[in-house]
């Protein structure tokens, strides 16, 4: 089975074919920095990465585009509140995505550009639409300069959408327009803000302008994928499909778009008071186990934020990595390259990245592991715990990944410093066993099980988990 995606523009499940056999080319969306991110906004960059990590797995060299918006009127609106240089404000939030997608193990993209950077290719390629006649400068003198929506028969194509039903582009003074739904490609300058030179005079960029002039230049005029949340798909890749392909560009060949998280019914965003922060939510719990919690949804399902659910997702992972602990304790390790992906997870990746199914094929093979950790080391254990292992790869959550072994966030750290202490009294209660007090022995294991912390002897020694890591 080769690999299938939905296409957001054609609504349909598709066989995907990459512009050049064995090489893919992605565009993600990345960050705006008006704010730090929180888990909702992360969550495009987990599917990206895994995207990524199974085209990878899957034989193909992947180039991976995640842009920065650094200036945006949302950032300058913020930066001003704050009293804070524009340019400041957007590193600062940069700094925080970045430190995000690390601690939850997404990999580097090939290439992260800053709008900022290519000014100069957005000038150009409005320049290009002008000369097409499918741009325009305003006539009030504005210095604004606006995609003409009417002179694009299929302009609406990506949403669905007919021109005449659309609401008016609130980007902009809409006097300077022909069309209320025209959209901004570049903003005259006012005071107080930064601007860039033009020939229709000072300003900065749209925000629709900075992302198609960023694929154009490192992905070339026709790439393979393009794709972020799906908020996003109106307007904001709407109009980077037609500016683009008004320029005379293939664009994006298949569109993804993951869904929301949200919390209490609303779409998870940096204007609602109820975002979870990264930086927060991982004082909670281990980094890999809110990737999990994110990675476990189908990526096209929306995902409704509680502690509840999170907890559950932290559960189920933990089962997975006592196994692997466990197996890995009795072999004395394995080498991940041997591993082998089931029939049932390849066939679950390659329909739409379905992860749910997946898992649950991983979760069948540690079952059959469980059955073979009693007869002790052999070839089948060796195998299964490979097979495992390679699976948790391809997802980002291999236990024994040393990103896992020496990340994180103030979760790991806590379960760091719960190790070293329970490791404290396991050697007493082994000190106590090796003397025969058993009495001793024992009153250490109740006190550890009224903690919460399970004690389970293996021909290794003592080993310890939370109650709820145990397979059930």
């Amino acid at each position: 089975m080769s690999l299938r995606l939905y296409d957001t523009a054609t609504r349909e499940v598709r066989d995907f074919v990459p512009l050049v056999p064995g090489q893919v080319s992605v565009y993600l969306c990345g960050a705006t920095v008006q704010s730090p991110p929180h888990i909702g906004h992360i969550r495009s960059g987990i599917v990206f990465d895994l995207l990524w990590r199974w085209l990878r797995a899957t034989g193909h060299d992947v180039t991976l585009i995640r842009n920065v918006t650094d200036i945006d009127d949302k950032i300058l609106a913020k930066s001003a509140e704050a009293g804070r240089p524009w340019w400041a404000w957007a590193y600062e939030n940069e700094l925080a995505f970045a430190r995000a997608y690390d601690v939850l193990g997404c990999l580097r993209p090939t290439y992260e550009p800053r709008a900022t950077g290519h000014v100069t290719e957005m000038v150009e390629l409005m320049q290009r639409l002008v000369d097409r006649r499918h741009a325009y400068a305003a006539e009030d003198g504005s210095g604004d300069v606006y995609f003409d929506v009417r002179s694009w028969p299929s302009y609406g194509e990506l949403s669905g959408q007919r021109v005449d039903d659309m609401e008016a582009a609130a980007d902009a003074d809409p006097r300077g327009k022909r069309d209320p739904r025209d959209f901004a490609l570049w903003k005259g300058h006012k005071p107080g803000e930064p601007s860039w030179p033009t020939p229709w005079g000072r300003g900065r960029p749209g925000w629709h302008l900075e992302c198609s002039a960023m694929a154009g230049k490192y992905l070339g005029e026709e790439f393979d994928i393009h794709g972020g949340g799906l908020d996003l798909r109106f307007p904001h890749h709407e109009n980077e499909q037609a500016q683009s392909r008004a320029d005379g560009q293939g664009f994006a060949r298949l569109w993804m778009h993951n869904h929301f998280v949200t919390t209490s019914g609303e779409k998870m965003s940096k204007s609602l008071g109820n975002s979870l922060l990264v930086d927060e939510v991982v004082k909670r719990v281990r980094p890999v186990e809110l990737r999990y919690y994110l990675v476990a949804a189908h990526y096209r399902s929306h995902i409704e934020y509680s502690d509840e659910a999170l907890a559950e997702a932290a559960t189920a992972y933990r089962r997975l990595e006592g196994y692997v602990e466990r197996a890995t304790e009795v072999t004395g390790g394995v080498d991940l390259a041997r591993g082998m992906l089931c029939a049932e997870f390849v066939e679950a990746m390659d329909d739409d990245l379905g992860v749910p199914a997946a898992l649950a094929a991983v979760f069948d093979v540690v079952r059959e592991g469980h059955l073979l950790l009693p007869a002790g080391d052999s070839p089948a254990l060796r195998g299964n715990l490979a097979s495992v292992r390679a699976m948790l790869a391809v997802l980002g959550l291999d236990p024994l990944d040393p990103h896992w072994r020496t990340g994180g966030g103030e979760a790991d750290r806590a379960h760091a410093a719960l190790d070293r202490l329970v490791g404290a009294d396991l050697r007493r209660r082994q000190e106590a066993r090796a003397e025969r007090d058993f009495a001793t022995a024992d009153a250490v294991r109740d006190r550890l099980r009224a903690a919460g912390i399970e004690v389970e002897d293996t021909p290794q020694g003592a080993r310890w988990s939370l109650a709820d890591e145990r397979e059930d």
